[in-house]
């Protein structure tokens, strides 16, 4: 089999910083599940565009007499959030319907609920967060218009977003619970190692089968996740 090379974040060739992970929606996960991968990894997309959308807006608030604080924060939220969530909730998903990994599952679930919470304390808009939500815009119009109506698109921004992202998170745990995952069989990927890939995965299912049925001619296990189908979401 041809080596995959890494393909994500796509950056130039003259770079000499190369892609750190492969993704290939269409190869790697089932057909059934396709969909919402790419609609969480839009998701992803819509957060990380709304930082950059903060980051203006801070800008527009901080030139219309608020804090130079928020702007600070505003651009550290943006370095560190838009590759965190994707390595720490999108990644764990993929390789979740990628595997069937129960461990990566709870790992998304876990992850993606802090991501949620923090969101809405983004939405809220606390004065020297870093956030342009609605407590910091609806109170600076009585300052300055122009720079709260461009504030007000980012508060929409992260209501939106925080809704999506809560209507995920059901629509994933339904999709787990309904397939029979547990916490159970997370512990049991954890206990055995086979959370770490799916090479290690299939390895050990190959060890099992050759064990309990002797030898046999070598195949490639089909790690296809049996949840229900999500084209109707």
């Amino acid at each position: 089999m041809a080596e995959r090379v890494n393909n994500f974040p796509p950056l130039p060739q003259f770079l000499k910083i190369k892609p750190c992970f492969y993704q290939n929606i269409e190869e790697e996960i089932p057909a059934a599940h396709q969909q919402l991968v790419r609609r969480v990894y839009t998701l992803w997309m819509m957060y990380a565009a709304t930082l950059m959308a903060n980051v203006i807006s801070c800008i527009a608030w901080w030139a219309g007499g608020g804090d130079a604080i928020n702007f600070g924060f505003s651009l550290l939220w943006l370095i560190l959030f838009t590759p965190a969530s994707y390595t720490c909730w999108f990644r764990p998903l993929y390789k979740a319907f990628r595997a069937d990994s129960s461990f990566n599952f709870m790992a998304f679930f876990f992850i993606f609920f802090v991501q949620c919470i923090f969101s809405c304390i983004q939405v809220l808009g606390i004065n020297g967060w870093g956030t342009c939500g609605w407590f910091a815009t609806v109170t600076f119009f009585s300052r300055n218009v122009a720079s709260a109506v461009v504030m007000l698109i980012t508060a929409l921004l992260f209501t939106l977003v925080t809704v999506l992202m809560a209507v995920v998170l059901l629509k994933v745990h339904r999709l787990y619970r309904g397939g029979g995952g547990s916490m159970q069989r997370a512990q049991e990927e954890w206990s055995t190692g086979l959370w770490k890939s799916a090479p290690v995965r299939d390895a050990g299912f190959n060890a099992v089968a050759q064990a309990a049925q002797g030898p046999s001619l070598p195949q490639y296990p089909a790690a296809v996740p049996s949840y229900p189908d999500n084209s109707h979401w």
